[in-house]
């Protein structure tokens, strides 16, 4: 079964560039030149900078103006009413004209070889193979040189994104780069209210087929941010639909790899009432209704799991995020 919401976007005109370096930006001015610095420092130069700006209210315009003034790179700028992050990526996927897209945020920046790097990895596929691979991914850093996460299992590594979480636990941020004729394939749904996890992305890629080539090279110094939801300060009240989705889409695709992660798909039945809850309380159960759970095996968990969903509900209630 394939979400109903992988609509395909209009066919992409011929590639102009190799990469399309895409930031969707919300009033992040005083952070956005790291990124800017960054690829000015890029030893390729077969890029564009795409910028859509999810209706800033700061000086974001101006600066961005001032920097297309220089001349040292394509830049093109976009701006939209704040409707979010996922909507300005979706934008961001239509207008690209690489061939790639590497998504940027705007208080990060590459190290000076990121993008030949990527190119490099991509050219060491054999040709004939390609077809087979919706990109390169690398690791990210602090700003002190610690690698986020988990390194790969070898210096080049092919996976999907499923086998990659699911089966090798592949854990902390990655970075890197995404076919956009493959990308535009599968958009973020808008029709579900605020944050929606990237992984539904990244796994309906590997359902249809997709593999990675992952490199343990350093591409991104990470920084973090008050306001970054990768940090895990995900806002229930306002994001309990993308939530629901992730915990309905793990257990309804995903129950073969059970036996590589019991626990994370025992706690995924465990959030998956906790959210279903959570919606119907607030009068908005949409997601519920669109994606009901199929998966008897999954059906199963979730009642086995059911006393500690509510339990987890219940404290939302207390805590009032619900």
């Amino acid at each position: 079964m394939q979400m109903h919401w992988r609509i395909p976007f209009d066919c992409m005109s011929e590639p102009q560039y190799k990469f399309t370096i895409l930031t969707p930006t919300y009033n992040r001015v005083g952070t956005l030149y790291r990124v800017h610095e960054s690829l000015k420092r890029q030893t390729c130069r077969d890029f564009e900078w795409l910028i859509v700006d999810d209706g800033s209210t700061d000086r974001t315009h101006d600066a961005v103006q001032s920097w297309q003034t220089r001349n040292e790179f394509p830049i093109r700028y976009f701006w939209q009413k704040n409707q979010h992050k996922k909507t300005a990526f979706n934008r961001g996927v239509r207008e690209a004209r690489g061939e790639f897209i590497i998504t940027l945020d705007s208080d990060d920046e590459l190290l000076p070889d990121a993008l030949q790097t990527l190119a490099d990895a991509w050219e060491n596929i054999p040709s004939e193979q390609r077809e087979q691979y919706v990109g390169v991914t690398g690791l990210c850093a602090r700003p002190d040189g610690e690698v986020v996460g988990d390194r790969f299992p070898q210096d080049v590594f092919d996976a999907s994104a499923v086998d990659l979480y699911f089966r090798y636990g592949i854990k902390g941020e990655k970075f890197g780069s995404l076919r956009t004729a493959v990308l535009s394939q599968f958009p973020f749904p808008e029709d579900v209210a605020g944050f929606v996890p990237e992984s539904l992305i990244w796994w309906a890629m590997a359902r249809a087929g997709y593999q990675n080539r992952c490199i343990n090279r350093v591409l991104r110094t990470y920084h973090l941010s008050a306001d970054g939801v990768s940090q895990g300060a995900v806002s229930i009240r306002n994001n309990a639909q993308g939530l629901y989705l992730l915990a309905w889409d793990t257990l309804e695709h995903h129950m073969e790899w059970f036996r590589y992660r019991p626990k994370a798909f025992l706690m995924a039945a465990a959030r998956f009432t906790r959210f279903r809850l959570d919606l119907e309380h607030s009068g908005v159960p949409t997601a519920v209704q669109a994606y009901p759970l199929k998966c008897l095996s999954a059906r199963a968990l979730v009642v086995v799991m059911w006393p500690l969903g509510y339990l987890l509900y219940r404290r939302d209630q207390r805590r009032g995020v619900a």
